[in-house]
């Protein structure tokens, strides 16, 4: 199986690095990416950038390249505080781009345009360790004022910057995709933990980077 993985931010991608630090790094118009083996089973590691416009613009590059027939995201997101503890991985589900303000139209169908239902019929996943879910996506760290809305209106328990913009291509190119995030740190009423404290936030990424790809080879083991 043709497995590509996709990692958004550079802070996780240094982790990637770290890891695998005899990586034969080749440089793609969007970013670095190279070959691993994990178990038996070669893929290939992309550096996709932050943001949704990287995201969009690497996720289809790598389909147009590199024809997956898997295309996984693994990387970090923020959690709301009392929704979500850290270290939590959510299996992403659904995913939903909040950031869209429409003031001529139905703001409420331009975000539902690019919400995307990820299709995991084909992977085991019961007995992994994640949780299940939506994971909603902005061009922006979570603002403590948004916090209520996205619980009402879309019972959001954790946010991230890719998600959206990598499910909505995958499904428009009909690949399949498997995103895990792990929450990383915690965003309440009192702010964020990890706002102003960009060292906490490098941390727990190297802890839940390394934590996603120790279960990686599991989870491609579980696909039907």
């Amino acid at each position: 199986m043709n497995t590509v993985i996709i990692i958004s931010a550079n802070a996780e991608w240094r982790v990637v690095k770290e890891l695998y630090p005899t990586l034969e790094i080749q440089v793609s118009p969007y970013g670095e990416f190279a070959e691993i083996t994990l178990n038996v089973q070669r893929v290939t590691l992309f550096h996709g950038g932050w943001g949704k416009i990287s995201a969009a613009a690497t996720a289809q590059y790598v389909i147009d390249h590199f024809n997956p027939d898997l295309l996984v995201n693994l990387g970090t997101c923020g959690g709301f505080t009392g929704r979500i503890e850290t270290g939590t991985i959510i299996l992403v589900e659904r995913t939903l781009v909040y950031d869209i303000i429409e003031q001529m139209g139905d703001g409420a169908e331009a975000v539902e345009y690019y919400a995307t239902d990820i299709d995991l019929s084909w992977i085991n996943h019961e007995q992994l360790p994640a949780v299940r879910g939506l994971l909603v996506s902005a061009d922006r760290d979570i603002i403590v004022e948004d916090i209520p809305m996205l619980i009402e209106k879309y019972d959001a328990v954790a946010a991230d910057w890719e998600s959206g913009a990598i499910a909505w291509v995958a499904q428009k190119n009909n690949t399949r995709v498997l995103i895990l995030r792990a929450v990383s740190d915690l965003v309440g009423g009192d702010g964020g933990e990890a706002y102003g404290n960009l060292e906490l936030f490098h941390e727990r990424t190297k802890t839940v980077m390394r934590e996603l790809f120790r279960q990686l080879p599991e989870w491609l083991n579980q696909i039907k």
